[in-house]
């Protein structure tokens, strides 16, 4: 089934509020519930990994699922998205993005417009939103080709760890960082930091393509069949 532009684009509105609505939300949560940090990173990274293998499992048919402009871009650069629709899937993820956190905000009692005094900055943590993006599109990419049915669980799963192996927590998600620095809440970013975490995920996200765009054609080649009549 064919989804049109509209509806695509308002599942990938709807997708990118609930992600970030559980990102935020879940933060404020685990922070209002104690103040040991590991166990509050803990109480923010289940159920992001959760949600994620929910809505890819729901919209992903719709749009793809993808709610992240590194990855449209990616799609978009590999054929998968028409790049006439780059720029509108990233306004809706955004936008989408930005509503998540003030409803967050709002569901907590919370002033509804904040900025983050949340520092994340350095090489350390530019160098982990690079790895990240890198790891989550390889993923989708990889995923795609040879277990699409698994996509859901890989990405929940993939995100769920790089919560814990990079040092950023693991946007690598340019419309997260942009709707995180507007909540001074355990999910902030300081907006100052947002646009070197931008730079970080658009490069990990290009690194990806070109790696497993090398990779996965490599293995088409072998397993495409012997043409008819070749010795």
């Amino acid at each position: 089934m064919i989804f049109d532009l509209r509806r695509r684009l308002a599942a990938e509105f709807l997708g990118t509020a609930f992600l970030l609505g559980t990102v935020v939300g879940s933060g404020i949560m685990a922070a209002g519930l104690t103040n040991d940090t590991a166990l509050a990173l803990l109480g923010n990274t289940l159920p992001t990994g959760a949600i994620l293998v929910v809505l890819i499992t729901i919209l992903g048919p719709i749009s793809g699922a993808h709610f992240n402009p590194a990855i449209s871009l990616a799609m978009a650069i590999g054929g998968g998205l028409p790049r006439t629709e780059l720029v509108p899937y990233i306004m809706a993820q955004v936008a989408g993005a930005l509503l998540g956190g003030v409803v967050a905000h709002a569901m907590f009692d919370l002033p509804i417009v904040q900025y983050s005094a949340t520092v994340r900055t350095g090489p350390g943590q530019w160098l982990a939103e690079g790895v990240a993006t890198f790891g989550l599109v390889a993923t989708i990419l990889s995923g795609a080709r040879f277990r699409a049915e698994a996509l859901p669980w890989l990405v929940g799963l993939y995100i769920t760890a790089a919560y814990w192996f990079t040092s950023s927590t693991s946007f690598a998600n340019p419309a997260v960082a942009v709707a995180r620095a507007f909540s001074d809440t355990f999910a902030g970013i300081r907006p100052r930091d947002v646009p070197f975490f931008i730079l970080a995920e658009g490069a990990g996200a290009m690194a990806a393509v070109a790696v497993c765009g090398w990779l996965l054609r490599d293995a088409a080649r072998q397993a495409a069949p012997t043409p008819s009549g070749a010795n």
